[in-house]
């Protein structure tokens, strides 16, 4: 198969801003242990990439290829993720005075998340640079999307998770012929036990955003919006945040359309929505903290944002603070109110994770935080299959 249209350049340090060779296998930044982004020859990328040059082009998140890092076709671990339907919620949005209220409808992608994603991106540049062997710690659905992409690739792969994630999840990742370790814990119990593995055995780790490629999957995220609005930005998005993986690469990405003069400069305003049980950016965002102190005794009825403290906290708050954003906290029960009006009201089958943003935009409107004729966008991360304990009856 043929070369990609990439015009990867290097990784730069999301900190200090050393560079390194993206030729290389590279996970974080030696020099302070930060997050490694990817970046791109933008000037070259804005030659070939535009509204009109997409028209035709695959109908996944691989239509982006020049500002993406695999070089080699061949390599693409792909089943057709990305690309996911932009949905108008009149009768929830009329139900809060919004007139333009949207989903960003996730649980069609491949194993129903978004985590489809990033974990495309990285399990196919790790085959791309030469990994045999992945390994990764996850609440849940990063490790069926791990496993997923890495039996499609042809790697082996180990996940570790807590022992209280959804059955369905866990009966995902054995079907795909991964290795299963479960944990009495949550996900940074999980993330110690997969970093045994991978100093022992020499797996490659996928953890959230300790490695470069995660984060150039999820970036599509903000990619799709600007092509989904005809090249604009909607003024506030709400996202689910346990990683944080998501909002720190739309914001990437935003920054790399604004560079390419493919945008004018306007972003969203960010919103991180968390789980009152497990809120460490929303305690560090309501104290102007530049990071997140971990969050004791955890407990949350949604799994994916039941993150005691996010890795990339500090580039999750940067994004929060830069954009003049917020983040807020809901509490369980409003979640499960959401479900069922997500369902009932738009027929959207929302997880946990996505409905908890419906039941934060409602606190947000009525704090007096939200412009009727705004473009809002919510994320539902995936689809509420997984969790038929949380459906209504």
């Amino acid at each position: 198969m043929k070369n990609t249209a990439s015009t990867l350049a290097d990784l730069q340090c999301s900190i200090c801003g050393t560079r390194f060779d993206a030729a290389e296998l590279n996970r974080t930044c030696p020099s302070c242990g930060r997050v490694l982004f990817a970046r791109y020859d933008l000037e070259r990328a804005a030659r070939t990439l535009s509204l009109a040059s997409l028209a035709g082009r695959v109908s996944s998140l691989w239509r982006y290829e020049e500002v993406l890092p695999l070089q080699r076709a061949e390599n693409r671990a792909d089943l057709g993720e990305g690309f996911t339907p932009l949905l108008h919620l009149p009768r929830l949005g009329g139900r809060a005075g919004l007139r333009r209220l949207y989903v960003k409808e996730e649980g069609r992608n491949p194993t129903g998340t978004f985590k489809a994603r990033g974990l495309a991106l990285a399990v196919s540049r790790a085959k791309e640079l030469g990994v045999t062997e992945v390994a990764l710690p996850t609440a849940g659905n990063a490790g069926a999307a791990a496993a997923a992409y890495a039996a499609r690739a042809g790697l082996r792969c180990h996940v570790a998770m807590p022992a209280d994630a959804p059955p369905a999840v866990m009966d995902e990742v054995r079907a795909y012929g991964a290795d299963l370790q479960l944990v009495d814990g949550l996900i940074h119990d999980a993330g110690r036990l997969i970093a045994e593995g991978c100093r022992d055995n020499g797996w490659f780790d996928l953890a959230t955003l300790k490695e470069p490629y995660r984060a150039e999957g999820k970036k599509t995220l903000g990619y799709e919006l600007w092509e989904q609005f005809g090249g604009s930005l909607p003024e506030l998005l709400l996202y689910p945040t346990g990683g944080g993986t998501g909002l720190v690469g739309m914001w990437k990405a935003f920054a790399e359309l604004e560079e390419m003069g493919l945008c004018d400069g306007r972003r969203p305003r960010l919103v991180a929505v968390q789980a009152s049980g497990c809120a460490p950016v929303v305690r560090a965002f309501e104290a102007g903290a530049a990071r997140a102190e971990p969050w004791e005794d955890a407990h949350t009825l949604a799994p994916g944002i039941r993150v005691p403290r996010p890795f990339a906290d500090d580039l999750i708050l940067q994004s929060l603070y830069a954009s003049g954003g917020d983040a807020v906290a809901v509490e369980d029960e409003e979640i499960r109110a959401a479900i069922a009006e997500m369902i009932a009201g738009e027929g959207i089958d929302a997880a946990p994770e996505g409905a908890a943003t419906w039941a934060a935009l409602k606190k947000m409107v009525d704090a007096g935080k939200v412009g009727a004729d705004e473009r809002i966008v919510l994320f539902n991360c995936g689809t509420g299959l997984k969790h038929p304990e949380l459906r209504p009856s």
